[in-house]
């Protein structure tokens, strides 16, 4: 069950905002094999300004289009199941509009006893959901 942060410029529509998180999601469900409704976005916009991307040494340049994804989960996934997923991100993001290197992705694990899906429970600790195993 990811938890995924979107952070973008402000100025595109709900439409292409809809597509970015889908085709990221579309990803996940993919790559980890997630239940279709372990759907959990965050989408924000931000003024001019509020955004700073660069390339990090790599030596390319990005656009006002960046795509800032962080991408909360259980611990336990490989590098190379993690190096599927970004590629699936970026080449599905790619099929919406956004180039490459507008895909900028951060990825944090954490455990089971570190999510509650409301009522103030573990639900991965208490049984009430199955613990991801990919």
């Amino acid at each position: 069950m990811p938890l995924v942060r979107i952070d973008v410029n402000a100025g595109r529509g709900p439409e292409e905002l809809a597509a970015i998180s889908r085709s990221i999601h579309d990803a996940i469900l993919a790559e980890y094999g997630i239940p279709e409704r372990d759907y959990f976005h965050i989408v924000t916009e931000h003024s001019e300004g509020q955004i700073y991307a660069q390339d990090a040494g790599l030596g390319f340049e990005r656009t006002s289009n960046v795509v800032m994804i962080q991408i909360f989960t259980q611990e336990g996934r490989s590098g190379e199941a993690k190096q599927s997923l970004f590629a699936a991100i970026a080449d599905r993001l790619g099929g919406v509009g956004v180039a490459g290197e507008d895909v900028f992705l951060g990825y944090v694990e954490n455990t089971a006893s570190d999510w509650s899906f409301g009522f103030g429970r573990a639900q991965y600790v208490t049984g009430e959901l199955a613990v991801p195993s990919k």
